[in-house]
């Protein structure tokens, strides 16, 4: 009988904010050690905290995305546990009474497709420091900056049923965040960490005993280290072995997980109300006007592509991939340009050149002009591919001009001939110098039509109209 996985996930954000969740001291990553930090975040006496607007906000417009009820009324709590990088001792939480409850969240496996998976809560908490054992020989320094940045934390079900879901889910609530402006979701930097629960089953049989996984720094790791996670405890129970539920480390260069802790329970941070804070108080008019400020969100903008545009699943999920590729291609179609045809150059030409930020492309307006040149039979698909290669190159150095695309065609002898008395002659050429190939043709070998359109653009140099060139093609042939 085969084991079924279950596994859930709390995702740790760090939140768009200047400030940090309770003073006002800088939450910009990379600046020196030790120099973002007040009385508030170091947790000297006498300090109070004061919440960040903003980053209620955002938490708030996050919930709302995720289908989450949110609470008129959280409350603070103070999370207790000693750890170096902790400088008060405890933790500015929620725990009872969290911002948000329930949720969902849609995602896109090949097995079985689009998987509901259910939120239990969405809460606000400041991070802790950051420890570094490779600083200082023999010892471990501390960097209290990130102390206090606000976070929120989003918990899963345990809907998940394999490394490859728990991915999915990580890659779908990470565009959600980016489409939001919530978070950047860097995990190389922290702004997103990942703390895994996964346990065994026989299918059918109740939830096993859970370990919770650490130390994952990219959505692929998550995936190996989970898959390992998972192989050690089906190695262990087949062996006879009892599984321990403990904090797992996932050792990327080793590729392996080992033991870090035993797991504490709830009961053992020893929560309490935070007594500095009173209750987290959001009025009704400010709910509602935070709901219904909430932008066009992946999934459905996924769904107006292939209703509105009539693209593919897959072209339409790479082109709602990020909030700015939307409204690029968005943009390229209200400039008048068929919107598949739109969809062909920006995933296959302007992307190849800005994979990464299509922001530094070339304005909507110019990819058009570029896209018109081939509609009007002014240059050719591949011509016209170089066209955009050179004024993406030339934008760099100045400001294009209306009309560009067509200068730079002109420039680069682009333009495809289209006069018939100059496309007869390269037909005819063509056609003297391959008579084996004209004879087999009038002999109804048709498949050579494509050689011999070839062999017309070749020796036209690429210049000449290829639909001109069939039709003159087509003539000639069938003639004496």
């Amino acid at each position: 009988m085969t084991w079924e996985t279950v596994i859930g996930l709390e995702v740790h954000v760090q939140l768009l904010t200047r400030s940090k969740m309770f003073c006002g001291c800088s939450a910009k990553f990379g600046d020196p050690p030790n120099t973002n930090v007040c009385p508030v975040c170091l947790g000297m006496p006498g300090a109070l905290p004061a919440p960040n607007e903003r980053a209620v906000r955002l938490a708030v417009r996050a919930a709302y995305a995720l289908g989450c009820a949110v609470n008129g009324r959280s409350i603070f709590a103070r999370k207790n546990y000693f750890y170096p990088d902790l400088p008060k001792g405890y933790q500015i939480s929620q725990f009872e009474e969290p911002l948000a409850t329930g949720g969902r969240l849609e995602i896109v496996t090949p097995e079985p497709g689009v998987l509901t998976v259910g939120l239990t809560r969405l809460h606000l908490e400041e991070d802790a420091g950051k420890s570094f054992h490779d600083r200082v020989p023999g010892m471990t320094a501390v960097d209290f900056n990130r102390s206090g940045v606000p976070l929120i934390e989003i918990v899963s079900e345990p809907d998940l049923r394999s490394p490859a879901e728990a991915r999915a889910y990580l890659v779908a609530l990470k565009q959600v965040l980016h489409y939001l402006e919530v978070s950047d979701c860097n995990m190389e930097e922290g702004s997103l960490r990942v703390d895994a629960n996964l346990s065994i089953r026989r299918p059918g049989e109740p939830l096993g005993t859970r370990t919770e996984v650490k130390n994952m720094n990219s959505f692929s790791g998550v995936e190996r280290a989970l898959t390992l996670e998972r192989d050690r405890q089906v190695a262990a129970v087949e062996r006879g072995e009892t599984i321990v539920q403990r904090t797992m480390l996932f050792d990327a260069a080793a590729n392996e997980v080992r033991p870090m802790r035993s797991k504490e329970e709830s009961h053992d941070y020893r929560y309490f109300p935070e007594p500095d804070l009173p209750p987290l108080v959001l009025p009704d008019g400010w709910l509602k006007a935070e709901r219904e400020a909430l932008p066009e969100l992946p999934a459905a903008k996924r769904l107006r592509f292939m209703a509105s545009f009539g693209l593919s699943a897959y072209d339409a999920g790479v082109l709602s991939g990020t909030r700015e590729l939307a409204e690029y291609y968005e943009s390229v179609v209200a400039e008048g340009i068929e919107a598949k045809e739109a969809a062909n150059w920006v995933m296959n030409d302007v992307l190849a050149l800005h994979p990464e930020d299509v922001q530094r492309a070339l304005p909507p307006a110019t990819v058009a002009d570029v896209i018109r040149l081939v509609k009007a039979g002014t240059a050719s698909r591949q011509a016209a591919k170089r066209v955009l290669q050179e004024l993406d190159a030339r934008s760099a150095n100045v400001t294009l001009a209306p009309g560009a695309a067509l200068d730079v065609a002109t420039d680069l002898g682009l333009i495809q001939v289209q006069d018939t008395n100059q496309i007869d002659s390269w037909v005819r050429e063509t056609l003297d110098a391959h008579p084996a190939e004209l004879a087999r043709y009038r002999a109804g070998e048709t498949k050579l039509m494509g050689f011999l359109v070839g062999q017309v653009m070749k020796r036209s140099k690429g210049k000449a109209d290829p639909k001109a060139v069939s039709a003159a093609l087509s003539v000639a042939l069938s003639g004496p």
